[in-house]
């Protein structure tokens, strides 16, 4: 990582760090509250999804009414402890990251992990060891600073050739092209949105994804969660936007005029809760994952009110499976 990549990300961890005093109602608390409550189902990864799942956290109970999901957040202490036994691990931050530590809880046997959140689908799919479900429906946009001359509006073309370095300026002003760090499934998902393979030598990269307090120049540019944008807008989380305002690509908004996600634009996604297959058949995970009237999937007005699209029959399904 460059210099200015680790100034960057030093200036979004501290940001990060004090959005955490900050009163916002009704955010959900970052990671199960108290952390001392080990629920069913432990899970980590993903950025872009960390609060929609501490929503559904909050709502999503047995029959005795008690909380089934425990979820932590990408960011925060160094390690965590997820179930009363043991099971101190590192703190795994994005989807990558996420699945790695679920795949080693599977493989060691270890019961200390049951999900991982993932913005990304399968990259590997040698195995059927992992199941990806989907629960909600997200997009990638691209944001700029709102006192910026760049264009509103870019087209995949540009996008690509800003990323590879390709197109430097554009309406005068020099562009410094942003990128989140190696474990985001954001980042991969943009970036094989707009057709990079590997992004140019000008990509500043590292930086916490989500957190448009890290653009501080008239070019910068990156890659961000709709969802995720529209949730920080409306103050269900901490506001990470600073003056970062979404662009549109080809021409095509990413939101509506109510600001709801809008399924027309060109880069939409679902996102998933990944669990071991073997565990499909499992009680717990199946009542709270698995088919469209699992109690994941009926909390539609959770889903919704963090900013994200309702996937209706689609919810649920277990079809995509991978190793990683």
């Amino acid at each position: 990582m460059n210099v200015k990549s680790r100034a960057r990300t030093g200036a979004a961890l501290a940001v990060a760090a004090l959005g955490l005093g900050a009163v916002l109602a009704p955010a959900a608390q970052a990671d199960p509250n108290p952390v001392t409550q080990y629920r069913t189902l432990a899970g980590v990864g993903s950025d872009t999804t960390q609060d929609v799942l501490n929503g559904l956290g909050d709502v999503v109970v047995n029959a005795f009414n008690q909380k089934i999901i425990a979820s932590w957040n990408a960011t925060g202490t160094a390690t965590i402890k997820t179930k009363t036994t043991g099971c101190v691990i590192n703190r795994p931050n994005g989807s990558s990251a996420g699945i790695d530590a679920l795949r080693n809880a599977v493989d060691t046997n270890s019961g200390c992990l049951d999900f991982a959140r993932s913005s990304r689908g399968p990259v590997d799919t040698t195995s059927t060891d992992l199941t990806w479900i989907p629960f909600a429906k997200d997009a990638v946009s691209w944001v700029k600073r709102s006192d910026s001359a760049l264009p509103a509006n870019l087209t995949a073309a540009q996008l690509k050739d800003v990323y590879e370095c390709n197109l430097t300026t554009l309406n005068g002003v020099a562009l410094t092209p942003l990128l989140p760090q190696a474990n985001s499934g954001t980042r991969q998902y943009f970036l094989s949105s707009i057709g990079v393979t590997t992004p140019g030598s000008c990509v500043t990269q590292g930086a916490q994804e989500n957190d448009g307090t890290v653009l501080d120049t008239a070019g910068d540019i990156a890659p961000y969660s709709v969802a995720q944008y529209t949730a920080q807008e409306k103050a269900v989380v901490t506001d990470r936007r600073g003056a970062a305002v979404l662009g549109s690509v080809a021409s095509v908004a990413p939101r509506n005029a109510d600001k709801t996600l809008n399924p027309s634009f060109p880069f939409t996604r679902d996102v998933y809760n990944v669990v071991a297959t073997p565990k499909l058949t499992n009680a717990t995970v199946a009542s709270t994952f698995v088919g469209s009237t699992s109690k994941v999937c009926a909390a539609a007005t959770t889903i919704a009110n963090y900013g994200f699209g309702t996937l209706g029959a689609n919810c649920g399904t277990t079809t995509l499976k991978g190793e990683r």
